[in-house]
């Protein structure tokens, strides 16, 4: 009887010693292709939380679309074939619809403004995601859009000539083309590269950074010089699955989350620099719009389209406290 016991005790042992060294993987996927700063960022992030837990966490990378559309991840999030993805303002929209404030378009003018929100309002939208079930382990926004194409679009008029893209089922490209008079084709972004290809399409919007990583800019000559939008990015995690971390775990993920997801921002709006220097070297024409009437005529358009959304993403008193405290904050640094 001694004999079993001391069996059943070290058989007790060795499945305490397993699960005590068991890894804990989350299953991460995102539309940035492999070697893209974003996941260099992300690589970084996974060495450091490995090293941190002595190789108890970890991620595992899904990278460049191959998990579908950001809309197919959130699927698979829910479903719990995957735990985690890095997400642009399309993706977050499908999970806490009035996050997309933050991306309405014509919105900010720099990198000052979209600081000064984000901080304001970071709490509001933590709790958005969290409602959802979903963490928020960091923001890394994309970075400011513009418009490329094959022929030049100078003003208004020669736009609405070209044949844009317009990602599918996002509700702020939808209204901000209507307000422009712009008839755009909808398409997943996985079909972006195709469709340029065959002619299907001849403009799109990015951030030079994205459409150098995407190769998008081998069918594109013209960059617009005005911004459309700052596009939004954050990596969120299920909630469920946080919640069956340890303590150690959790903190350690936002620890780790918060730093590398900071750097990536940062990175990102240098290389975002960077990349129109590149882009001009590879023969891209950046068109101007210098005229105080034409910015003025896109401003006016972008708050007359995110009015639009009000009541289909976000709620009217949620806008006008965003759009005050950037009033606010303009006329505080007003020279």
């Amino acid at each position: 009887m001694n004999y079993f016991k001391k069996l059943l005790v070290a058989a007790c042992a060795l499945s305490v010693m397993s699960l005590a060294h068991a890894e804990t993987v989350i299953k991460f996927a995102t539309l940035a292709p492999e070697g893209s700063t974003w996941m260099n960022v992300m690589q970084a992030w996974n060495q450091d939380l490995m090293k941190a837990s002595n190789g108890q966490i970890k991620f595992r990378f899904y990278p460049g679309g191959i998990s579908g559309d950001e809309k197919d991840v959130v699927r698979k999030i829910r479903l719990g074939q995957l735990q985690a993805g890095g997400f642009t303002g399309v993706g977050l929209g499908e999970i806490a619809p009035e996050v997309r404030v933050l991306d309405g378009p014509f919105l900010f003018r720099n990198t000052g403004e979209v600081d000064h929100v984000y901080k304001t309002f970071d709490k509001e939208m933590r709790d958005a995601f969290q409602n959802k079930g979903y963490v928020l382990l960091g923001w890394a926004e994309v970075g400011f859009v513009y418009f490329f194409s094959a022929a030049p679009a100078k003003n208004l008029d020669s736009l609405k000539g070209i044949k844009m893209w317009m990602w599918e089922g996002d509700p702020i490209a939808e209204a901000s083309f209507k307000v422009m008079g712009v008839n755009p084709v909808p398409l997943s972004i996985v079909d972006v590269m195709t469709s340029l290809q065959t002619g299907m399409i001849n403009g799109v919007y990015s951030s030079p950074l994205a459409i150098l990583a995407l190769q998008w800019f081998t069918k594109t000559k013209y960059m617009s010089s005005f911004q459309l939008a700052n596009a939004s990015g954050a990596v969120l995690l299920s909630k469920s699955f946080f919640d069956k971390l340890s303590k150690d775990q959790q903190d350690l993920l936002l620890k780790t989350g918060q730093k590398h997801l900071s750097t990536l921002t940062a990175l990102s709006r240098e290389e975002n620099k960077a990349a129109i220097e590149t882009l001009k070297k590879n023969g891209m024409t950046i068109t101007s719009v210098t005229s105080p009437e034409e910015i003025a005529q896109y401003e006016d358009m972008g708050a007359r389209a995110r009015k639009m959304l009000v009541g289909k993403l976000y709620s009217q008193d949620l806008l006008n406290k965003v759009e005050k405290s950037l009033a606010d904050f303009r006329a505080k640094f007003k020279k």
